[in-house]
């Protein structure tokens, strides 16, 4: 919807949105829907940062429970609740730097597992597809079947 809205607006009134970028191009372009716009905006702003916030934290917490045991739930909290105080009132690049850097050591290990996973994925991905004789039947199972005969 952000963009539907940004390039509606840009094309609407490309000197209005001149120089804009980041978050004051979106308020920019949000602030031209009458009456609307700017609450769409804020209530979507909200509900996003606080959906992730909570699924940030409870993917964290489970993640850290299968590392380090039960015991460290409170711990981890108190670091989370830090962690998002510290968010909220540190400069917005340093925050983005800070979770790009964060992002991307996350996706290191995955694409490290993706690798050495890659010949059980192609395994598994061509008996899903190509076996007829599985137990799901194969998602190519229905090119031996015959086509319905309507009647007229």
């Amino acid at each position: 919807m952000t963009g539907l809205v940004l390039v509606s607006c840009i094309i609407k009134d490309p000197v209005g949105m001149d120089g804009l970028v980041g978050a004051n191009l979106t308020s920019g372009a949000f602030g031209t829907i009458p009456t609307v716009g700017p609450i769409v905006l804020t209530i979507g702003l909200i509900t996003f940062a606080w959906s992730t916030i909570l699924g940030w934290s409870y993917y964290g917490e489970r993640a850290w429970v299968y590392l380090t045991g039960i015991g460290s739930i409170k711990p981890f909290r108190v670091a989370w609740t830090i962690t998002v105080f510290v968010g909220c009132v540190a400069a917005l690049d340093v925050v983005w730097n800070v979770a790009d850097t964060l992002n991307a050591c996350m996706a290191f290990p995955n694409l490290v597992a993706l690798l050495g996973l890659s010949g059980v994925i192609a395994s598994e991905t061509k008996k899903y597809v190509y076996d007829k004789d599985a137990e799901m039947g194969g998602l190519m199972k229905w090119m031996d079947d015959e086509a319905p005969v309507v009647d007229k």
